[in-house]
């Protein structure tokens, strides 16, 4: 049974986060991989930002699904990309997908790292794909990520707490780095990992979107946090405040750990 609280901790309350996102900057091992023509099945597609940058590449003659849980983050998508030729979106359980053989990339960005059961949706992945069909992951290690110059002991405290919160519903902090045993697991060959950390810098342009990126997690996820008593609401607002004197004043660079790894199915091996 799919664990409950890992599913009502992941819901997205807001989606600023991700309407920014873009293919060629969030998801860049899949827009080397895609070619005009190609049908491809974005799972957890969210606003569908990603998915929509899919379809422009591939083209008008291609197949592009995306689907999702959520069906606000469904409507949305549907209405902002309801003109591009090819795209559609779906509501649909990443624990039962209604799909068979019938993609050849099936691919999920950001989103097993919120999963009670990664190897439970990776095999409706696979079996989405065709034969020799791609499955690309791309997600976070979170203990890895990294400040210059360290944040404040009070939003340490908050992130530590965040993260003991997911582990609590089941989640894996370090999916990233245990993806490609799963993989293996799931009888997926040509096993490919690339490097993909999200880095920002003080000189970058787009430096305060992501830098304030765990104040948004904070703002975002601390109510829930609060009411499950992973956090207290004066520690909540402490770090709140600290975090934000730390960007306004020392702030320099933020490396997130990311990691695509990619597979081809061979249903024949299994």
């Amino acid at each position: 049974m799919v664990n409950d609280t890992a599913m009502e901790r992941a819901k997205l309350t807001k989606t600023a986060v991700i309407d920014t996102r873009t293919l060629e900057n969030s998801h860049k091992r899949l827009a080397e991989l895609l070619k005009p023509g190609m049908t491809v099945l974005d799972v957890g597609c969210g606003t569908g930002a990603i998915t929509s940058g899919i379809a422009e590449l591939v083209g008008p003659n291609a197949r592009v699904v995306g689907v999702d849980n959520n069906p606000i983050l469904i409507e949305k998508a549907r209405q902002t990309y309801k003109d591009l030729p090819g795209l559609s979106f779906e509501i649909a359980d990443i624990y039962n997908l209604p799909f068979y053989g019938e993609f050849d990339i099936v691919t999920s960005a950001r989103v097993l790292q919120w999963l009670s059961k990664p190897k439970d949706a990776l095999n409706q992945m696979i079996q989405s794909t065709k034969e020799n069909g791609r499955v690309l992951v791309l997600d976070y290690n979170h203990t890895k990520i990294s400040w210059e110059p360290e944040i404040p002991e009070t939003m340490k405290s908050f992130y530590k707490a965040f993260l003991q919160w997911r582990s609590d519903a089941g989640m894996d902090n370090e999916i990233a780095d245990h993806l490609q045993h799963i993989f293996k697991d799931a009888g997926l060959t040509n096993i490919k990992i690339t490097q993909q950390n999200e880095n920002t810098k003080q000189d970058d342009h787009d430096f305060h979107d992501h830098i304030t990126i765990w104040a948004n997690v904070a703002q975002i996820k601390g109510k829930q946090m609060m009411e499950d008593g992973a956090i207290t609401e004066d520690k909540l607002e402490q770090s709140q405040r600290d975090f934000s004197e730390w960007i306004k004043g020392c702030a320099k660079s933020q490396t997130m750990y990311l990691l695509a790894i990619e597979g081809t199915v061979n249903r024949e091996l299994n």
